[in-house]
C-alpha cells in the first residue's frame, strides 16, 4: 500500500536552504543587508503607472517567496518599459528578473538578462547613471557567477559593485559587498585576506552610530564569522547587535539576532543555551516564517538531543504556525523541515503506517505548493524527503521514482547539493533492493558531487550546509563498504583505498570549516620501501582493514563484528591502559584488537622485511596508541617503528638534516589557568639544551607574543612546547596552554604565519609533550590530526594523554639523543619508548604508550 496515492514527487533538507528575500541581498548569507532594496528614488521609476504597478506588484510577490508569479509580472514591465524607451527603469526591471530567475534555477535566461541590463546601462550617458543602479546590477551578476562556479569572476564583479556603491554613497550596499567578497575569499581558499576584509568590516561597524543598519551589518558580520567557525568571535559581535536592537526596540532584529546566536550556542555546541535562544526568537519574531523557523530549530535540537516529550510538546504549536502560511517557498521549505523532524522523532518507534501517511500528506502539500510556485528547487527538496519516507517505509519502487524525478529536476537546474543527496540516497535504495552495481555506481557519483562542492562543504551559509557526520561521511563508509564486499578485485581495493584517503582529508576540511588542504598524491614505495601502511575503516557491521606492503598488491581482510563491539573494544582497552586496572584485562583487549588489525597480516609482514608500520586510523580509532597493541609475546613497538598520518598525501616525506638539528623550547612548570604545575618540564628543556643548539622560554617568558617573535626573527626546524594541551574534535577545544592565554588550533596557524610569509624552512618537528586528548571525545584525536596539519610542521610528536613528566623528560632526552645521531624519527621515537619499557617503573604502557608520532616517519 502507498503512503500517498496522490501524484506527487519530493527531498530531504535539515534546515532552511539558502535564499534572499531581498532583491538587493546576496543568496550567501542569511539575514542578509536588505535596507538598499528599498532606496530607489520615485523618480528613477516610469512614469507609466502600469509598468509602476508591475515593478512593485513584482517585488511583494519576490518578497512573499512566489518567484515564479513575480517573474511573470515583471516580464509584462518589461514589455511595458521597452515600449516607452525608459532604459534606466528598464534595466532595474532586468536587474530583478536576473535575480528571480536565479531562484529558479533558469540560469540561461539570467545570464542573458543580467547581461541585458548591464549592457543597457554601459551603453548609455555614463554621467547620467545612476549609480546605485549599476551597483546593484553588479550586485546580482556576482550573484550568478558565483551559483555558476565562476568565483574569481564573482570576487572582481563584487570588487566593482562595492566601488559603485561606494559612489552612491550606500553603507548597506558597501557592507555587503565586503562581506560577500570575503565568502567568495573563503570558497577561493584565500581565507587570510577574506579574514582582513571581515576584520575591516567590523571596525567600520563599531565606529559607527548606534543604527538598524549597524545592528543588522553587525549581525551578518556575525553569521559570516560563523560559518568559519570563530564561533567566539561570532558570538560577541552577534551580542553587539542584539544590544544595538534592544536599545532601539527593533523586533524584528531582536529575533533576527537571538535565532543568529542560537545557530552559533548550537554548533559550539551548547543546546541548553541555544534552545533558550531559539525560544526567545519565536516571542521576538514579527512574521510567521522567522517564528517558524525558531520553532523548528528547536524541534529538530530537541530531537538531536533526545528530548522526545519536549519535542512531542512543541508539535502543535509549529502545525498552528503551518497552517498560518500562504504558498510560498518559504511555506514549503518549513513544510519539509517539519516532515523532516517528525521522521527522526518517530524513528526510535519505528515508523507506523499512520505516522508514514500522516507525514507523507505533509510532503504532499509541500510538492503541490512548489509545483503551483513554479518553483523547481522547492519542488526537488520536498520530492527527496518524501522519497526518504517511502525508502524508510519500504516501498523501494516509489522511492526510486520520487528521488529520480529530484535529481532530474536537481540536474537540470544545476543545484549541485541536492544533486549529490539525490546520487546518496538513489545509492541506499539500490543497496537495499540487492543491486549493488548500480549502489556503487549512485554513491561514486555522490562522492564525485560532493568533491566538487568541497568549497561549498565548508565555507557557505551554515543554513545549507551539510551535516558532514549525517550526510557526507556515511556516502564514504557505504561506497568503501560496498567496494570491499564478498571478494573485491585489485580495482575496487584501490579504489577503496583512495576513498579512505579523500575521507580523511574531508573530516579535517570539515574540522576546520575550510578547503584549506592541498593533496598530493604519493606511492608508499616511493617514501619508505620499507614500511607497510595499515587503513582500517569501521562500518556497521565489520572492520575492514586494507594493507600496502612494499612492492605488492594491496591486501585486504576482515572481521565480521558489529560496529558497537568495536567501539566498546576501543572503550574498555582505552580504560584499561589505566595502571590501576588489571594487566591481564589490559593484555587481554590489547590482543583482540591486535588479532583485527595485525595478525592477518603478521606473516607477511615479517616476510616482506617491514620496519615501519603506518597507520591510517579512522573514526575512534586514532585514540588508541598503536605502539602497545599486544600479540600474546611482544608488544607491536617492540618488532616495528610505528607512526600515524591522516594520509599520505598531506605531508612531504623526507629526513631530517643533521645541520637542522636546532630547537626552540616554551613550557610551563607552575599551575595556571586551572591546569596542574609541570615541575619535571624544567628537567626536560634542560636534558633537551644538553642534546642539541636550543633557545628557552620558561613559565612567565612562555607567551604567544614571544613565542612569535621568536618564530619570526630565527628558523628554528624544531619547536618543543612542553605544556598542557587539548586535542579535541570541536576546534574551539583544540588548544595550546601558555602563561597567558590558550592558543587555539585556528590560532596555531596565524602563530606560525610570518616565517611560512618570510619562505623560511617549514618546521621539520613539532613536539607537543603534556597535551591530552579530550575526555569522552570518541573523536578527539582529530584534534590532534588538525595541529599537526595546521602547524604546517612536517612531524608531530604529541601525547594522547597527560604522562608523568619525569618519564617525559626521560623519554625526550633519549629521543633527541637520538635524532642527534641521524636516526628517522620513528625509529628515535621506538627507542625511547623502549628504554622506558626496559625499566620496571615505567615498563606499564601508561607512561610509554602515548607519544605518537603524526605525519612524516623519515
Amino acid at each position: 500500500m502507498s503512503l500517498y496515492s496522490g501524484s506527487i514527487n519530493a527531498a530531504a533538507i535539515q534546515t532552511k536552504p539558502t535564499g534572499c528575500s531581498s532583491l538587493a541581498c546576496n543568496p550567501l548569507y542569511n539575514h542578509s543587508l536588505t535596507t538598499h532594496s528599498s532606496k530607489f528614488p520615485g523618480s528613477y521609476l516610469g512614469t507609466s503607472k502600469n509598468a509602476l504597478t508591475a515593478l512593485e506588484q513584482g517585488r511583494t510577490l519576490y518578497e512573499a517567496g512566489r518567484f515564479s508569479e513575480a517573474a511573470a509580472v515583471w516580464q509584462q514591465a518589461v514589455k511595458l518599459l521597452e515600449a516607452q524607451g525608459e532604459v534606466f527603469n528598464l534595466a532595474v526591471t532586468l536587474t530583478y528578473l536576473s535575480n528571480v530567475y536565479q531562484e529558479l534555477g533558469e540560469w540561461d535566461r539570467a545570464s542573458e538578462t543580467i547581461a541585458k541590463s548591464l549592457n543597457l546601462i554601459q551603453s548609455g550617458d555614463t554621467t547620467k547613471i545612476p549609480t546605485l543602479i549599476l551597483a546593484q546590477a553588479l550586485n546580482t551578476q556576482a550573484s550568478l557567477q558565483l551559483a555558476l562556479g565562476q568565483t574569481e569572476a564573482a570576487l572582481n564583479t563584487w570588487q566593482l559593485a562595492e566601488k559603485a556603491y561606494t559612489q552612491a554613497q550606500d553603507e548597506t550596499g558597501i557592507l555587503g559587498s565586503q562581506i560577500n567578497q570575503a565568502q567568495a575569499l573563503q570558497i577561493l581558499g584565500l581565507y587570510r585576506r577574506a579574514q582582513a576584509i571581515l576584520e575591516q568590516v567590523n571596525q567600520k561597524l563599531l565606529a559607527s552610530p548606534d543604527s538598524l543598519l549597524k545592528a543588522t551589518g553587525l549581525r551578518s558580520l556575525g553569521i559570516a564569522l560563523q560559518v568559519t567557525g570563530d564561533l567566539e568571535r561570532s558570538q560577541a559581535i552577534l551580542q553587539q547587535s542584539l544590544a544595538i536592537a534592544s536599545s532601539l526596540n527593533s523586533p524584528a532584529d531582536i529575533s533576527a539576532a537571538y535565532f543568529a546566536l542560537g545557530n552559533t550556542a548550537r554548533i559550539s555546541p551548547d543546546p541548553k543555551l541555544a534552545l533558550e535562544l531559539y525560544q526567545k526568537a519565536a516571542e521576538n519574531a514579527t512574521n510567521a516564517i522567522a517564528k517558524l523557523e525558531a520553532l523548528l530549530n528547536q524541534l529538530s535540537l530537541l530531537i538531536q538531543t533526545k528530548q522526545q516529550a519536549t519535542a512531542r510538546a512543541l508539535l502543535p504549536k509549529i502545525q498552528a504556525e503551518l497552517a498560518k502560511l500562504s504558498p510560498s517557498r518559504d511555506a514549503v521549505y518549513a513544510q519539509v523541515n517539519y516532515a523532516q523532524s517528525l521522521i527522526e522523532l518517530e524513528k526510535d518507534n519505528q515508523l507506523t503506517t499512520a505516522n508514514s501517511q500522516n507525514i507523507a500528506k505533509i510532503l504532499a502539500v509541500a510538492v503541490q505548493q512548489a509545483i503551483s510556485l513554479n518553483d523547481p528547487k522547492a519542488q526537488s527538496y520536498a520530492l527527496i524527503e518524501l522519497g526518504k519516507l517511502y525508502e524508510l517505509s519500504q516501498q523501494w519502487n516509489e522511492a526510486e521514482n520520487l528521488t529520480q524525478q529530484a535529481l532530474l529536476i536537481a540536474q537540470k537546474i544545476r543545484a549541485d547539493d541536492i544533486v549529490a543527496r539525490t546520487q546518496a540516497q538513489l545509492g541506499g535504495i539500490f543497496k537495499q533492493r540487492g543491486d549493488l552495481e548500480r549502489a556503487i555506481a549512485s554513491y561514486t557519483e555522490a562522492v564525485k558531487t560532493f568533491q566538487s562542492l568541497r568549497s561549498d562543504l565548508v565555507a557557505v551559509n551554515s543554513d545549507v550546509q551539510f551535516s558532514f557526520r549525517d550526510s557526507v561521511e556515511p556516502v564514504y563508509r557505504e561506497l568503501v563498504g560496498l567496494l570491499l564486499q564478498f571478494n573485491p578485485s585489485q580495482e575496487n581495493i584501490q579504489q577503496a583505498r583512495q576513498l579512505l584517503e579523500a575521507l580523511q582529508i574531508a573530516e579535517l576540511e570539515n574540522f576546520f570549516r575550510e578547503a584549506c588542504l592541498t593533496a598530493k598524491p604519493q606511492q608508499i614505495e616511493q617514501i619508505d620501501p620499507s614500511a607497510a601502511v595499515f587503513y582500517p575503516i569501521i562500518l556497521k557491521d565489520r572492520l575492514e582493514v586494507i594493507v600496502s606492503l612494499p612492492g605488492q598488491s594491496l591486501r585486504r581482510h576482515t572481521t565480521e563484528i558489529p560496529q558497537t563491539e568495536v567501539e566498546n573494544t576501543i572503550d574498555r582497552w582505552l580504560e584499561s591502559l589505566n595502571p590501576f586496572f588489571s594487566s591481564r584485562d589490559r593484555l587481554q583487549v590489547s590482543q583482540k584488537i591486535y588479532d583485527w588489525l595485525i595478525r592477518p597480516i603478521e606473516a607477511e609482514l615479517t616476510s616482506s622485511s617491514v620496519k615501519t608500520l603506518v597507520f591510517i586510523l579512522d573514526g575512534s580509532l586514532r585514540n588508541l596508541p598503536m605502539a602497545a597493541l599486544h600479540n600474546g609475546q611482544y608488544y607491536l613497538v617492540e618488532k616495528y617503528n610505528i607512526a600515524v598520518t591522516p594520509g599520505l598525501q598531506l605531508f612531504e616525506a623526507r629526513s631530517l638534516a643533521q645541520a637542522q638539528l636546532k630547537v626552540l623550547t616554551a613550557g610551563l612548570t607552575e599551575a595556571r589557568q586551572g591546569f596542574a604545575a609541570l615541575p619535571g618540564v624544567k628537567l626536560e628543556v634542560e636534558q633537551i639544551a644538553a642534546e642539541l643548539p636550543a633557545r628557552t622560554f620558561l613559565d612567565r617568558e612562555f607567551t604567544e607574543k614571544n613565542l612569535q617573535k621568536q618564530i619570526q626573527a630565527t628558523s628554528f626546524p624544531i619547536i618543543h612546547l612542553a605544556t598542557h594541551g587539548q586535542f579535541s574534535s570541536n576546534p574551539e577545544q583544540t588548544f595550546i596552554l601558555t602563561w597567558d592565554e590558550k592558543i587555539k588550533v585556528k590560532e596555531f596557524e596565524d602563530l606560525l604565519r610570518f616565517r611560512q610569509q618570510g619562505n623560511a624552512d617549514p618546521i621539520e618537528l613539532l613536539v607537543l609533550s603534556a597535551c591530552q586528548t579530550a575526555a569522552g571525545d570518541k573523536r578527539a584525536a582529530l584534534g590532534l590530526a588538525g595541529v599537526a596539519v595546521r602547524s604546517g610542521a612536517r612531524s608531530t610528536l604529541a601525547t594522547l594523554w597527560s604522562v608523568k613528566d619525569q618519564s617525559t623528560a626521560e623519554l625526550m632526552s633519549n629521543f633527541y639523543q637520538e635524532l642527534s645521531k641521524g636516526v628517522r624519527k620513528a625509529e628515535a621515537l621506538r627507542t625511547a619508548q623502549l628504554n622506558l619499557l626496559k625499566q620496571s617503573k615505567y615498563q606499564h604502557p601508561f607512561y610509554w604508550a602515548p607519544f605518537v608520532l603524526v605525519g612524516n616517519w623519515l
